[in-house]
């Protein structure tokens, strides 16, 4: 087992040698800034070239038969002359009209991939086209997936085996495409680091600065604040990030997926980005205009920034629409005290939380809005809007507009505005629940939203009259009121299952609204949106009634017209099949599963790795959770009690998160499995000897069927590693 990584380590976007050099003092940073700038007016100046890669190999430029990639890149970048190259390298290039796009295509003797023993020189060419769809083999109309159609590269670029490459490609220039193309292993371990973080693709104007710290300024690097520098108009589409072609979850996991630190105008559009320690898609310090549409980001966060998207600094006017975000450790989409609006919509958002518990949507600053998303099977809150104070000034985090979303189990609520009464980690995660009614003008400084009230029927329970029924209600004045159905009980807050009006509120701060088409048993929620403010949490609900159900008790009616909201733990799926499939007969009603199934594997003293005895152990867990699609499991991480508690709770979580990485290398969906750290809490047996030490340390699997039917456990010591 591999150890795990965490990339919180940043490194910059200069080659090794500028970067040892800047180190140790010998390479002003103003010459590299300088050279920089240099080699970027040649790129500009170079002719237009089409370049053929037809070598894995990487390595020093060298005249032999072989074209590389690495080659290539400074072909393009004018950096390289033909002539240095050997006739046979030269027949690879084509020199273009002066009018056309530089383009890098690829004609590769296999399947391999391209390993690469060092970080490749910045793509420095304006217009360039970096396109893996050239490579012989490749199917536009082959997918892995049903959800999204992402084709299935041929071409990839990963680190040499033993050798750490912190990246995959650096853009620096604008109107650069990388289309069709597989990256991953690229992190930092062990390098000395300064901003950057590593990642497979990094966006970012030439030379990013050491530092971006405000009170420590360095004046050759006004470029960088200067918004002129940033590269526009750069596309990434239709790749695979953290993926081989083979699906196979890689030895060597990347760091992040997608680093946007420094860009105008980025799209980043149908990339299926999975398997980083890190979130699958970061922005820096300047993102505006990013629009991230149609990707599939599944199973990130493993060692680091759990969420699939996070965004920070100046992202205004970004888009983020039409993707699928599941099985991430954390949420979907964490906004960290960001510049400018943002709007979410469309998105399928589920099963995340499956290391943390945090909202599907966290929100932070002024005026986004979240519009029409599906929102499911996330452990925590749906959308949570948290006040924070920036700088010492007004509060942030108002006029968030969170409409025509639909949410379904939750372990929180559909929508929870943070107060800044309230600083626990878990409240700024989770959210912190249900808000009193506003009854000072300081709430509007101290909470998302500006503390809007959310709506507040005057009932609990609404009766049919003459098949009709009248939800009456109140609100803030001048806000609107979103009507929704709901499966949660007439006690709860939601969950907002299903929009199916919107009406007005008067002057008085009063709401009604008629209708003939609720039914019996049907229970209401609802929200309130104020232009001024933003949206609000749910309405606690209320229920229909009619003569029939009088005597049920409220906790027990569930609106009829909604389903259950169970959902099988799936992120992705292949396709359909081209040809009809009989359909499958009706299920059977499900009975108690009678598994022998192992429910704990053990660890060595002060280890996480899996030994091959536990490996074993895995293996048939595994056969039994490949079996039985409806079963979904708990990893809960324990410790026996020597070490300290926090020492402890860290080697918990790398034992839970060891075994699951373990099942989804044998094909288990991240979406079927939660981890949780519980460290030293919960001893199994009192320690009185090596081997009750040895039960201690120990993952054990809660496993639960999203039917609803009882599962037969059994423990196992045949992985027991007792201590000399």
């Amino acid at each position: 087992m591999k150890p795990i990584r965490i990339p919180f380590r940043r490194t910059t976007t200069l080659g090794l040698t500028a970067a040892t050099l800047l180190i140790q003092g010998t390479l002003s940073v103003q010459a590299t800034g300088q050279s920089n700038r240099e080699a970027l007016a040649a790129a500009v100046a170079a002719p237009t070239l089409e370049v053929t890669v037809n070598s894995h190999q990487d390595g020093p430029v060298q005249a032999d038969n072989d074209l590389t990639l690495r080659e290539a890149i400074e072909l393009v970048n004018g950096t390289l002359s033909t002539e240095a190259l050997s006739e046979a390298e030269q027949t690879q290039i084509t020199v273009l009209a002066d009018n056309a796009r530089s383009a890098i295509a690829f004609d590769l003797p296999s399947s391999a991939p391209i390993e690469l023993v060092d970080v490749l020189p910045d793509i420095q060419r304006p217009g360039l086209t970096i396109d893996g769809t050239t490579q012989s083999g490749y199917d536009s109309t082959l997918s892995a997936t049903a959800e999204i159609a992402i084709p299935i590269p041929v071409v990839a670029l990963t680190p040499a085996p033993d050798v750490e490459v912190f990246r995959g490609l650096t853009i620096v220039a604008d109107e650069v495409t990388v289309r069709g193309l597989s990256l991953y292993g690229f992190t930092a371990e062990h390098r000395a680091t300064a901003v950057t973080p590593p990642a497979d693709i990094l966006i970012a104007n030439p030379t990013p600065p050491l530092h971006t710290r405000e009170d420590q300024p360095v004046a050759n690097y006004a470029q960088f604040y200067d918004e002129a520098t940033a590269p526009q108009g750069v596309v990434i589409e239709d790749n695979w990030l953290g993926i081989p072609p083979s699906e196979t979850p890689p030895e060597q996991t990347s760091a992040f997926g997608v680093s946007v630190f420094n860009s105008q105008g980025a799209l980043i559009r149908r990339n299926r980005i999975s398997h980083h320690d890190g979130s699958g898609i970061i922005t820096g310090y300047r993102a505006k205009n990013l629009e991230v549409a149609e990707n599939i980001i599944v199973a990130n966060g493993f060692a680091g920034m759990p969420d699939g998207i996070r965004l920070e600094g100046n992202v205004d006017n970004s888009h983020i629409h039409g993707n699928l975000m599941c099985g991430n450790d954390g949420g979907g989409i964490f906004m960290f005290k960001p510049d400018g609006a943002v709007t979410i919509a469309n998105n399928d958002i589920k099963f995340n939380g499956q290391r943390l518990r945090r909202a599907a949507i966290y929100v932070m600053g002024n005026d986004h809005e979240i519009r029409d998303n599906t929102i499911t099977n996330q452990k925590g809150s749906g959308v949570v809007v948290t006040a924070f104070n920036r700088d010492g000034g007004a509060s942030q985090s108002q006029r968030n507009l969170i409409l025509n979303n639909q949410f379904n189990n939750l372990e929180g609520l559909s929508i929870d505005l943070n107060t800044r009464r309230h600083t626990d980690v878990q409240d700024f995660q989770r959210g912190d629940g249900p808000n009193p009614k506003r009854n000072s003008h300081h709430r509007r400084q101290e909470t998302g939203n500006a503390a809007i009230n959310a709506p507040e029927f005057l009932s609990a329970e609404f009766p049919i009259i003459n098949g009709q029924v009248t939800l009456d209600g109140i609100a803030d004045p001048g806000s609107t009121v979103d009507l929704y159905l709901t499966q949660g009980a007439a006690t709860d807050y939601g969950p907002l299952n299903q929009p199916f009006a919107t009406v007005s509120v008067n002057e008085q701060g009063q709401f009604s609204y008629a209708t003939a088409d609720l039914q019996p048993g049907d229970t209401i929620t609802a929200i309130a949106t104020d232009p001024q403010y933003g949206t609000s949490e749910p309405a606690r609900n209320g229920v229909v009634r009619s003569l029939e159900n009088l005597n049920t008790p409220l906790a027990e009616l569930r609106s009829p017209s909604l389903t259950d909201g169970v959902a099988m733990p799936v992120c992705i799926t292949p396709p359909a099949p081209s040809v009809a499939v009989v359909p499958p007969p009706e299920p059977e009603v499900p009975q108690p599963l009678r598994l022998e199934v192992p429910r704990n594997i053990h660890f060595g003293l002060d280890q996480a790795q899996i030994s091959p005895e536990t490996a074993a152990v895995l293996d048939q867990i595994a056969a039994v959770l490949q079996a039985h699609p409806t079963l979904v499991v708990d990893l809960h991480g324990h410790t026996d009690s020597r070490a300290s508690v926090a020492y402890n709770q860290d080697l918990a979580l790398r034992r839970a998160r060891n075994a699951r990485e373990y099942l989804m290398q044998q094909g288990i969906d991240p979406a079927r499995m939660t981890i949780r750290s519980l460290g030293e809490t919960q001893l199994l047996v009192s320690e009185t000897n090596r081997e009750d030490y040895a039960r201690n340390r120990r993952v054990e699997f809660v496993f639960s069927d999203v039917r609803g039917v009882d599962i037969t456990f059994v423990n196992q010591e045949t992985d027991l590693q007792i201590e000399p």
